[in-house]
């Protein structure tokens, strides 16, 4: 356990070199949004972002070292630390507030749309709290378990940036990425040339049976599958031929005839007017949210030895104060005032009218944050920030925050409100005090000031926070949450747990299918939060995920290849993937903005789409030649570009 009194990091504490610039600030500020924003459009459509902080790394790397000459690895830490922050603000506003939103649609006379200001506060405070929250925690958590918390993210953008003499390449295939993407999806989704889905319905060939299978040709879910890996991909892929290759046949084969709560109409109308997407709509979303939550308790259960441990190391830790005085590489923000801004955001909470919080709904908030800021602070140490139950500690906090507010009598629009305001903060708290951890492991290993961090992750909070209403608003006025484009399926599962416990109108029967097809899945040892998302999600989307996965399969697998050319191959498809997720988020907003500039009766963005009238086997051979094109530039820039670098060598 005294691993860390040996350690030495990059640069010694004794040496001063530039950290908070203005450079540092500007350029992390930029990426905090752009990382922010191209998050924002990929959890709505998929249910997870991914993490910024190597790609911000590498962009920062190659543009102040190869592009301004200047040898500033604490600089570009600080670019990294401060962008990093906008994906997870991102993470924890999408999973919650288009709840808000879904319920002002559904029910106006009631619920009333959130405006960007009272988005962006609930963000901020959010925010601000989940960095607040992990300062006193760095001693316990980064210091005295250095060598036994592996924190592999931030380990490895810590590796990224000492990897100093590779940045302007490595930078590159980032933005390459971006090109790529940004081209791919204007050809899909802005000039609409190539279909966005190409599907294949069995009843065509087999009648009586329903199913139906097909993929998305979207750039970003194959970088979400190649960066999650074929093991993940395979488990929601799993979950997504059970919903539509079982459930949904097997529904339609048993209720032909039948009206079944929630639908309005019998099975066999619904099928026959919308296809296994219309069964999916009216019964399967329920399975699959009742299967999520389960996920996310089960993984909350699952962890508690570890949160209770984590928590009663942290407190000791606090207690017995910080590390050395004096030195530069151990000086946090100072106690006294993280004291005082963490009550003053708790008077906030109470005191600002746009955030429908009572005293009670503020204590929640802040012993619930603290207690969540804590468990995710240790455990992205141990699994990393892709793995750490984030919506798991959002659907518990809601579930105790809604019982409170519905036995004090708060079960009304303004309860049900309130509970998602709470679970918004708690949920943003918990992706910024995660991510704050791994950006301070990565401080330490290059020897940053702390201090120094914490304040970048203060101003990375704050410019996301104030981009992230807008970001929300745009993407509601252009297509609207819920539906095909924006699916928004984590915020919609935690609306149906705030109604089902203050209304009691789920349905029931579909939610506990749900839950024991997640026990199921955990019994047999499989992991059960991704496979719960693929039964949630179309299968189409997640066949596109699964054929990134089977890329970065294929690299793994690749015979003769050495250990170090596959790591080298994977190292580049990731940041090559990464800026292609950025790369399509951003043409994403974009094609946002098109959507609401009117022109002549139209909007700007339906005079741009093409009018082809292509038959629909030409059309769908299109959707699978851009399909693999897509697949061939990971692959160029993964496996075929080091094979090319090698050669030159």
């Amino acid at each position: 356990m005294d691993k860390q009194n040996n350690f030495k990091p990059y640069i010694p504490a004794e040496r001063v070199t530039p950290e908070i610039t203005v450079t540092s600030i500007i350029m992390g500020i930029l990426l905090a949004v752009v990382f922010g924003a191209a998050n924002a459009y990929l959890g709505l459509r998929v249910g997870m972002t991914v993490s910024a902080s190597i790609p911000a790394a590498v962009i920062a790397m190659g543009v102040i070292r190869v592009i301004m000459k200047k040898n500033s690895i604490l600089e570009s830490n600080i670019v990294q630390t401060i962008g990093s922050a906008g994906e997870s603000v991102a993470a924890g506003a999408i999973f919650t507030l288009p709840a808000l939103f879904l319920w002002a649609k559904e029910d106006p006379t009631n619920f009333s749309k959130p405006d960007i200001i009272q988005i962006s506060l609930i963000a901020l405070i959010g925010g601000l709290l989940g960095v607040f929250f992990m300062i006193p925690l760095r001693n316990a958590l980064i210091v005295k378990e250095h060598g036994v918390l592996p924190y592999p993210e931030g380990t490895a953008c810590a590796e990224v940036l000492l990897a100093g003499e590779k940045g302007g390449a490595n930078a590159s295939t980032v933005f390459a990425g971006m090109g790529f993407a940004a081209l791919f999806k204007f050809i899909v989704d802005g000039i609409k040339a190539v279909p966005g889905e190409v599907n294949f319905a069995f009843n065509k060939l087999f009648g009586g049976y329903k199913g139906e299978i097909g993929t998305q040709v979207y750039p970003a879910l194959i970088s979400v599958g190649f960066i999650c890996g074929p093991r993940i991909s395979s488990y929601m892929f799993a979950g997504g031929v059970l919903s539509w290759m079982v459930l949904i046949p097997l529904i339609c084969l048993f209720g032909a005839n039948t009206i079944i709560a929630p639908g309005t109409d019998t099975i066999g109308n619904l099928f026959a007017s919308g296809g296994a997407g219309a069964i999916w709509d009216s019964y399967i979303r329920y399975i699959g949210a009742g299967a999520l939550a389960a996920g996310g308790i089960i993984s909350l259960v699952k962890s508690l030895p570890l949160i209770i441990k984590t928590f009663g190391d942290a407190l000791k830790g606090m207690s017995k104060g910080g590390a050395a005085k004096g030195d530069r590489t151990s000086k946090d923000i100072n106690l006294k005032i993280v004291i005082a801004a963490i009550v003053v955001l708790t008077l906030l909470i109470w005191i600002i009218p746009a955030i429908p919080v009572s005293p009670l709904g503020a204590i929640i908030i802040v012993v619930f944050g603290f207690f969540f800021a804590t468990v995710s602070s240790r455990m992205v140490g141990l699994v990393g920030s892709s793995n750490n139950p984030v919506s798991g500690m959002a659907i518990a906090t809601l579930l105790v925050s809604t019982l409170i507010l519905k036995a004090t009598g708060s079960s009304n629009a303004e309860g049900m409100t309130a509970a998602i305001a709470i679970g918004s903060v708690i949920c943003i708290v918990a992706a910024i005090s995660g991510d704050t951890s791994q950006d301070l492991k990565t401080g330490y290993i290059l020897g940053s000031t702390p201090r120094k961090q914490q304040i970048g992750e203060i101003i990375g909070v704050v410019a996301s926070s104030l981009a992230i209403g807008g970001t929300l608003y745009l993407l509601d006025k252009a297509w609207g949450f819920g539906g095909a484009e924006l699916g928004a399926p984590q915020a919609t599962l935690m609306k149906m747990i705030v109604e089902g416990v203050m209304e009691g109108n789920l349905p029931w029967a579909l939610v506990f299918t749900g839950v024991f097809i997640a026990i199921v899945v955990e019994l047999v040892g499989l992991p059960v939060l991704p496979f719960a998302i693929g039964i949630y999600l179309p299968v189409q989307l997640n066949a596109c995920i699964m054929i990134g996965g089977l890329v970065r399969l294929f690299i793994e697998k690749k015979k003769n290849l050495s250990h170090e050319k596959k790591e080298a191959a994977i190292t580049n498809g990731t940041l090559f993937c990464s800026g292609m997720i950025a790369g399509e988020g951003l043409v994403g907003i974009l094609l946002a903005v098109l959507a609401i500039i009117p022109i002549g009766g139209k909007s700007l963005a339906d005079i741009i789409t093409l009018k082809l009238g292509l038959p629909a086997f030409v059309s769908d051979i299109l959707g699978l030649v851009l399909l693999s094109l897509i697949v061939l530039s990971v692959l160029m820039f993964s496996i075929f570009k080091k094979e090319k670098k090698q050669g030159k060598q």
